[in-house]
């Protein structure tokens, strides 16, 4: 049995793609996963499952694309994969900073071609790390922060829509989500 965060992009947001929490969780339970919890209205989903990986992101794609087709991108990550991204982060996450990010990769997303696009951009008082799950990025200043590569950039990107960002506290309790 694996425990499992799945992180969904772009529901709840601004009114939009509305989701019940409540709905989702007993939906994916009749789809067989077990232990089905949320955290905040925003796509953090946790699950214990059997079903092989591969299977699994299968079954969840078709699933959304009958009863969610609003929902393009997820990201889906086991807590061996959440444990292995936070030993291999640099310092600077664990300091005080402005904003702190992480820009999770989603099933199916082309990883090698946002870490070279990411590369490529000149940053302003920021910086980036690429993790095994996602880009993690700290913003030193708020008063710099529409200056950032992350700001200015970023959103641009055409592979901004999949990706599925939370903020450092989302992150700290995705792995507490993910440990119980």
């Amino acid at each position: 049995m694996t425990r499992y965060a799945l992180l969904v992009r772009g529901i709840n947001v601004g009114g939009k793609n509305k989701v019940v929490m409540a709905q989702l969780r007993q939906e994916l339970t009749e789809l067989g996963l077990e232990k089905v919890e949320t955290y905040i209205n925003s796509g953090n989903i946790f699950f214990n499952s059997i079903v092989p990986r591969t299977k699994l992101i299968e079954n969840l794609q078709a699933f959304f694309e009958r009863r969610y087709p609003f929902i393009q991108s997820f990201s889906l990550l086991s807590y061996e994969d959440y444990e292995e991204d936070l030993r291999n982060l640099p310092d600077w996450w664990n300091h005080e900073m402005a904003r702190k990010d992480v820009l999770f990769y989603t099933e199916g997303l082309d990883v090698d071609q946002v870490i070279e696009k990411v590369n490529s951009f000149e940053l302003e008082d920021e910086v980036v790390h690429f993790g095994r799950l996602g880009i993690f990025w700290g913003k030193f200043s708020e008063e710099s922060y529409y200056e950032t590569a992350y700001h200015k950039y970023l959103l641009k990107m055409p592979f901004y829509r999949q990706i599925t960002i939370r903020n450092a506290k989302t992150f700290d309790k995705i792995g507490q989500m993910l440990k119980n």
